[in-house]
């Protein structure tokens, strides 16, 4: 059996990351850790408290030798046009969840609609990234 332990994100900025994700979203932090022998490197994670085993890792973007600096610039543009993937958060209440993150400062891109999944929004994280906050329909596919 194979499981999801963690995802990762670019973020520009850790500390801004890490603040959005535990003060707006109510995210746990899973580690934080800095690693002098490896340049400062810094392993930052985060998840909800109901999954105590997922995480998103916070991941300064990197530059050279792991990227070029011209590709880490084109992450930086494509993150804040919302291109560089997207984080799917699940909830059973999205207009509940919605008025609670708006509540603690999220800014929302698109407001909770109907869709034929489900009820779903959108919001970015400091960074650009794009995520959405979906309740997923009961028997979707049935």
């Amino acid at each position: 059996m194979i499981t999801i332990g963690s995802a990762q994100l670019w973020v520009h900025d850790q500390q801004a990351a890490l603040e959005f994700y535990t003060r707006k979203v109510g995210f746990e932090v899973r580690s934080d850790v800095t690693l002098p022998e490896m340049g400062n490197f810094r392993w930052l994670s985060v998840g909800p408290a109901a999954q105590p085993d997922v995480a998103i890792v916070l991941m300064l973007i990197p530059g050279p030798p792991v990227m070029d600096t011209e590709t880490a610039e084109q992450v930086r543009d494509l993150m804040g046009k919302g291109f560089a993937g997207t984080v799917f958060l699940v909830t059973e209440d999205c207009r509940a969840a919605y008025d609670e993150l708006v509540g603690r400062g999220v800014e929302f891109t698109e407001k909770p609609e109907d869709r034929p999944y489900g009820i779903d929004a959108a919001f970015r994280d400091p960074s650009g990234n794009h995520i959405r906050l979906t309740q997923i329909r009961e028997n979707i596919g049935a």
